[in-house]
């Protein structure tokens, strides 16, 4: 199955009209009775897939209030699509929501609750002989782009291991590149290693003969972290309280029904991919990738403070350190019911 390109394809087609979106909508300032979402075509971000594919959000509005869905394929795009006032909530990684709520203005991102934990692996080359980490001095790694949820992790499992990469005078090569382009590597024999998330992680062990290392929730203390968030921006939340809390109320149901019907989630995943990439994968790779991921709507909070200790040990968060007080969202439940009388 010819995934890479078909997948590559696809994205190139989802950002162009993302950006002719943005520009399209940037002047539009009327949020009432409209709820403008965001979301990657990836099998951790189930949630949002499910919820537009099956129903369930409309289901949970009024009549008079309508969805809009955008499919980006990174976080960094989401986060400016807010700030350019072309989308209102958005499902992404604890990097992206954490750089949105500090560099958005009056800390205008904020996260309304989680989406996903797990669902990351690193993943070793055939060909490579790494069997731990003192085997990736001389190595070529790679993983999603410069900041992304799987960048943090990795050049955070190089420092644990007293390894450095090349950039900061150390043997350890890593590649910032996209997925479809991590595949092409892989194929290549030009990487030894990858750490990334599902489906990728799953389609280069199955397809690719690669080997998984280990998940990265073996890393984590119980075993768990946030790796999709949903997000707001909380301008818009305040002032449509009662269209949030019924997202809020589909968003739950969501996941109840996902992690209930996990064979109908598959089908529903691939129609998704089908429309819009015009590939889907196979049954085994999406049932193994859905089982890598616990599909929750809770935010892990601990777990991303922790990211942003591993993200500013790495630079990543400035120079003059970071605050994180009031990153998430709190509703005040008196005034929700007030609301939706």
């Amino acid at each position: 199955m010819k995934i890479r390109s078909a997948i590559s394809a696809g994205i190139v087609v989802i950002v162009v009209f993302s950006i002719l979106g943005i520009a399209l909508n940037s002047s539009d300032t009327t949020h009432e009775k409209k709820l403008r979402i965001a979301y990657f075509p990836n099998i951790g971000h189930a949630i949002p897939i499910v919820g537009m594919e099956k129903g369930f959000f409309e289901e949970n509005m009024d009549d008079e209030t309508k969805i809009e869905t955008k499919v980006f394929d990174s976080g960094p795009q989401a986060i400016e699509s807010i700030f350019a006032n072309s989308i209102d909530i958005a499902y992404v990684g604890p990097g992206p929501a954490i750089n949105g709520f500090l560099n958005s203005e009056n800390h205008n991102v904020k996260i309304l609750a989680g989406a996903a934990s797990g669902g990351a692996s690193f993943i070793v080359h055939p060909n490579s002989e790494i069997n731990n980490a003192s085997d990736f001095a001389g190595k070529k790694i790679a993983a999603p782009q410069i900041g992304n949820t799987q960048d943090v992790s990795l050049r955070h499992y190089l420092s644990e291991n007293q390894l450095k990469p090349a950039e900061k005078g150390g043997n350890v090569v890593v590649y910032n590149i996209s997925n479809p382009d991590i595949y092409t590597l892989f194929v290549k024999g030009d990487i030894d290693g990858a750490w990334v998330a599902e489906p990728w992680a799953t389609i280069l062990e199955t397809e690719l003969n690669g080997k998984r290392l280990f998940q990265e929730e073996e890393l984590w203390p119980n075993k768990e972290f946030a790796s999709v968030l949903l997000i707001a921006n909380t301008d818009y939340v305040e002032k449509n309280k009662s269209i949030i809390n019924n997202f809020l109320k589909a968003h739950h149901q969501t996941m109840i029904w996902i992690n209930d019907n996990p064979e109908e989630t598959r089908t529903v995943f691939n129609n998704f991919l089908n429309s819009h990439l015009g590939q889907s994968l196979s049954n085994n790779i999406v049932d193994v990738a859905l089982s890598n991921i616990q599909i929750t709507d809770d935010p892990k909070s601990d777990s991303v403070l922790s990211f942003a200790e591993k993200a500013d040990a790495l630079g990543y968060l400035g120079r003059n350190g970071y605050d994180l007080s009031g990153i998430f969202y709190y509703f005040d439940t008196n005034s929700l019911e007030e609301d939706n009388t």
